[in-house]
């Protein structure tokens, strides 16, 4: 019997789109760039730490002898909008169900029908894995890099989730695709923050999608490039070219059904935790908790600058969460800075917490400075 034969055609039937082989060979080309990125401090708090884990699989699983890695788009169609005002913007990663859920059932499934032909050990990831996935994606075949860093499949794009199931079974790597991208560098302009600094270089720090799930303070000249953003972001993606003919998905688990692809901002900013659970518990963006989508909400409605939002600013200074009274600050002062500073100075008297108030104060001169052109 032919495996690899195998585990391609079980791979399609368990709903599998793309799938690729590769060698356990450590990936030493990366050593320097992620040392690099330590040292220029780009490395993420979501990232595992340890580079020797994220460049050889051995260290991960010592048995490894060939990795499989899988793709499933998620570029699902869909253009209903909800009803409700005061809309924040999900990226598509988080729509319909969570993809760790949906993409590991799948690899189970694969990997079920593989023990029945051939005994073999395992360790599958999707996303949390500590190795370099994309990079895996790449030697197998999957798909190449774009220049903002995202794997494109020919087929199905760019907005694929890569899993990878580290094997000690032996089997023919596939050889890797190198870009395509030529002199195409629409997802470069595309992006609002200026994340992607060229072609293949990417600072993460910058990136929207990375400032929506950081628990660390935005600095203020890029929540305004955040525009409605409240989990995720698709700018360079949608850009890119091989996006727009690429096949849809047809797997129904990512269609957005509860939420359209969109935030209640009004209800985000109300919500219990049990209600935050119900509502959002199965989406992938929930896992940051409910107090950092509702900074985000709160940046949106910053950006959205309507005074008509002001009533809902001024309960938020009022929420238990130092994080929420802080950037209904920056909100509010946003929003209309002749009534936040008003508005802001009430607060800072009632407010117990010393950094949140120190905060308020440095707002207070950052807006004035802004608004009054003061060096």
């Amino acid at each position: 019997m032919d495996l690899k034969q195998f585990i391609v055609e079980v791979a399609k039937k368990v709903g599998i789109d793309v799938i690729g082989f590769t060698n356990c060979h450590r990936l030493d080309n990366l050593e320097d760039y992620l040392l690099e990125r330590i040292e220029n401090n780009r490395i993420t708090e979501f990232e595992e730490s340890d580079i020797k884990k994220r460049i050889n699989p051995k260290e991960v699983f010592p048995n490894c002898r060939s990795i499989i890695v899988l793709g499933i788009s998620y570029n699902v169609d869909f253009n209903e909008y909800p009803n409700y005002k005061l809309k924040g913007r999900i990226s598509k990663s988080s729509w319909g169900e969570d993809y760790h859920r949906v993409v590991k059932d799948k690899m189970d499934k694969l990997v079920h029908e593989i023990g029945k032909v051939v005994d073999f050990k395992y360790l599958s990831f999707v996303d949390t894995g500590p190795l370099v996935d994309r990079e895996l994606a790449m030697k197998a075949g999957v798909g190449w890099y774009g220049k903002n860093c995202s794997i494109i499949n020919d087929k199905y794009g760019s907005f694929i989730f890569i899993g990878y199931i580290l094997t000690d079974l032996e089997i023919e790597s596939d050889k890797p695709v190198q870009s395509k991208c030529r002199n195409c560098e629409r997802c470069l302009r595309a992006c609002p923050t200026g994340a992607l600094e060229a072609a293949y270089k990417f600072n993460p720090k910058k990136c929207i999608s990375y400032l929506t799930q950081t628990k660390e303070r935005i600095p203020y000249e890029l929540r305004d490039k955040m525009g409605i953003s409240i989990y995720g972001c698709d700018v360079c993606q949608l850009a890119c070219p091989k996006n727009r003919e690429a096949v849809k998905s047809k797997s129904k688990e990512f269609i957005p059904k509860d939420t359209k692809g969109f935030v209640d901002i009004e209800e985000m900013l109300e919500i219990s935790n049990i209600e935050f659970k119900e509502r959002y518990g199965s989406m992938a963006g929930s896992w940051r908790g409910k107090n950092v989508l509702k900074r985000n909400c709160l940046i949106a409605l910053g950006n959205m600058k309507n005074e008509e939002n002001i009533p809902t600013l001024k309960k938020a200074l009022l929420d238990s969460s130092p994080i929420v009274r802080e950037y209904a600050a920056w909100a509010i002062l946003k929003t209309n800075y002749d009534i936040g500073v008003k508005v802001v100075l009430e607060a800072i008297k009632v407010e117990k917490n010393i950094d949140i108030k120190e905060e308020m104060q440095r707002l207070l001169k950052y807006f004035h400075k802004k608004i009054f052109n003061v060096s």
